[in-house]
């Protein structure tokens, strides 16, 4: 039975879109027993492009960890050397001049409690260094990002209390202990573990002879192209996906399809405030949002998690409304993703009021 709700969805969809920062959007939403399902599409957008998710990708990384956990496979507190060649390693994490790199786990790369600084951002930071992505597309390999993290003094060392860094380093090593443990690169595991078994065809990770028409993406006005780096990021960020497919794995990720729905609790253990690429709490490979009590102070939206894309991408499960949200404003200046923000909280907010209203 459909929910009585007054939810205009293209209205809040229109409404993520303004010409200047934001020249179209994606919003998908729906709640966990299917009463609500709306996807709608705004400015040059359509519900059925393909779009870069970017960091959203981290939480199949996620699943994948957790797959691998439940089949033996790797534990969490497995040290990260113990899957790769003696010394390749070696000296990745140098602190005041003791090397703690054998001390990094598992857990301490999808928690990002490694200390290690983002082989990406280490010059510039936030979208600033996406602008560089023009005129320097490059190869990001991981014998490169490991020479050049070895030349970056870490913040703290691995698992100290309190800490956290975001680093885009922690997922591209998961990323090659993933490739390592299967025996596959990163887009076979992809379709292997996670894209197959839940029926997903539209879903991959990016590589440059990807055939698949992709929505252009932009740095404010300007359309980013950079296959080069796009191609060398799977885990970091590389997965490209249609919304309906977005929505279909975040559902399957937290009502237990990947791995027992036990493993939640452990995925939302300990988290940590984080102020970059933006103010949020960060578990176990899984982000919560700060959402400002005013906002929302009647009800205070508590318990929203899932990820953020520096591309505009999200993937968000409210628990406490039982709603999912994923999209795009499609904008990787950062200038769009308050917009999203704005579009998901008007749902919930509205939902509530509705369910008191009839009540639900």
């Amino acid at each position: 039975m459909k929910h009585n709700t007054k939810i205009n969805y293209q209205k809040i969809t229109d409404d993520m879109v303004n010409g200047k920062s934001v020249f179209g959007s994606i919003f998908h939403v729906e709640h966990k027993d299917e009463t609500i399902s709306s996807l709608t599409s705004s400015g040059n957008l359509t519900h059925h492009d393909y779009y870069f998710i970017a960091s959203v990708s981290k939480l199949y990384v996620t699943a994948m960890v957790f797959i691998l956990k439940n089949i033996g496979k790797l534990t969490l507190n497995d040290p990260m050397v113990s899957f790769f060649k003696p010394k390749t390693l070696d000296g990745l994490h140098v602190l005041n001049n003791i090397d703690y790199t054998n001390q990094i786990t598992i857990r301490h790369l999808l928690s990002n409690q490694t200390g290690l600084r983002d082989y990406f951002y280490y010059e510039d930071t936030g979208s600033k260094a996406v602008t560089h992505l023009n005129q320097h597309d490059v190869y990001w390999t991981f014998d490169k990002m490991v020479e050049r993290v070895k030349t970056l003094k870490p913040y703290f060392k691995p698992g100290q209390a309190k800490k956290v860094n975001y680093s885009d380093t922690n997922f591209k090593i998961l990323g090659e202990i993933i490739e390592i443990v299967t025996n596959m690169p990163i887009h076979q595991a992809f379709e292997h573990y996670l894209f197959k078994p839940l029926g997903l065809k539209a879903s991959f990770v990016f590589q440059e002879s990807s055939q698949e028409k992709i929505a252009p993406l932009y740095y404010k006005k300007q359309i980013l192209i950079a296959p080069k780096y796009m191609s060398s990021i799977g885990a970091e960020g590389g997965v490209v996906a249609k919304a309906s497919d977005v929505m279909a794995f975040m559902k399957a990720f937290f009502n237990g399809f990947y791995f027992p729905i036990e493993d939640l609790n452990e995925i939302k253990q300990n988290y940590r405030m984080i102020f970059f690429p933006g103010q949020f709490y960060f578990g176990t490979g899984i982000e919560k949002l700060w959402i400002p009590r005013i906002l929302s102070y009647k009800h205070p939206i508590n318990n929203l998690i899932g990820f953020w894309g520096q591309t505009g991408a999200y993937a968000f499960y409210d628990e406490d409304t039982k709603l999912f949200f994923t999209g795009t404003i499609n904008q990787a200046s950062g200038f769009g993703h308050g917009k999203a923000l704005r579009g998901i909280i008007k749902v919930i907010k509205t939902y509530r009021k509705d369910l008191e209203k009839n009540h639900v």
